[in-house]
């Protein structure tokens, strides 16, 4: 059974979504998005060797807005210190989709004692390049003048693969439209500020695991091998079929994944 807590810290209170037992595994969801993607994951085997925890980022599914202009991804990052400090006093290891692994990286520079093992799934180290940027910017307008619709439709296309079914299509789409437009704009000026990470790669030295779907338009398999590569001991796994949300196009190939992973 998914259990439901909320964490409150100094400056924000956290959702976080726990099913299983032993070591904490923490689940990052991307933008913008909240714990329901991992859905699969919770539900898993994997709840038998590790304590699940899908986290809501501060803004996301069951955690409240909490008036910042800009979600830095330090800001988040803290936010995942603060939670774990509640739920463990051991390294965790750290599962990050997308935004997520922004959030991770950011983590990992922080406060790289509190992982145990690095899983990026879908996202890259580098920043926006200016056309993404560019891209955001127009974000803001449309999610204020057209509302949390319009910015579902032009994202679901590139989060999922051409042949993603309709329940995979209204899953994400659910979750897109259930964001406050608050906490997307929050969002969408934290993404055009985060920094360069890609120097910062090669002091990780925890297990990390890389995974990207075959088919990602937003962080394509290439740029996933060359960010496994700038770390040292990692590897790379391209999923065939999905798109830039592996967990919920093909979760068996990905618990797959992870399972081994964390077994090795």
């Amino acid at each position: 059974m998914i259990t439901t807590r909320c964490i409150d810290t100094d400056t924000a209170r956290i959702a976080v979504h726990l099913r299983g037992h032993g070591p904490v595994a923490l689940l990052v969801h991307g933008y913008p998005l909240d714990h329901r993607m991992w859905l699969e994951t919770l539900r898993s085997e994997l709840a038998a060797r590790r304590t699940l925890v899908a986290v809501d980022l501060r803004g996301h599914g069951q955690s409240p807005w909490m008036g910042n202009r800009e979600h830095g991804m330090e800001l988040l990052a803290q936010d995942l210190a603060d939670v774990l400090a509640v739920l463990t006093d051991q390294p965790a290891d750290v599962v990050a989709l997308s935004m997520g692994g922004y959030v991770a990286l950011a983590l990992q520079a922080m406060q790289p004692r509190l992982f145990r093992s690095l899983c990026l799934v879908d996202t890259r180290a580098t920043a926006d390049s200016d056309a993404v940027r560019a891209a955001r910017k127009t974000s803001l307008t449309t999610v204020v003048e057209q509302g949390r619709r319009a910015i579902a439709d032009s994202m679901l296309g590139k989060l999922l693969a051409p042949q993603a079914d309709l329940l995979a299509r209204g899953r994400v789409q659910s979750m897109i439209e259930s964001t406050p437009v608050e906490t997307i704009l929050a969002d969408l000026h934290g993404l055009m500020a985060r920094p360069d990470r890609t120097s910062s790669l090669s002091r990780i030295a925890v297990p990390t695991l890389v995974v990207v779907g075959e088919h990602d338009a937003i962080t394509p398999p290439a740029e996933a091998r060359a960010m496994a590569a700038a770390i040292p001991g990692a590897r790379c796994e391209v999923v065939p079929g999905a798109g830039h949300m592996v967990p919920i196009e093909a979760p068996a190939a990905f618990l797959q994944l992870l399972d081994s992973f964390w077994r090795d």
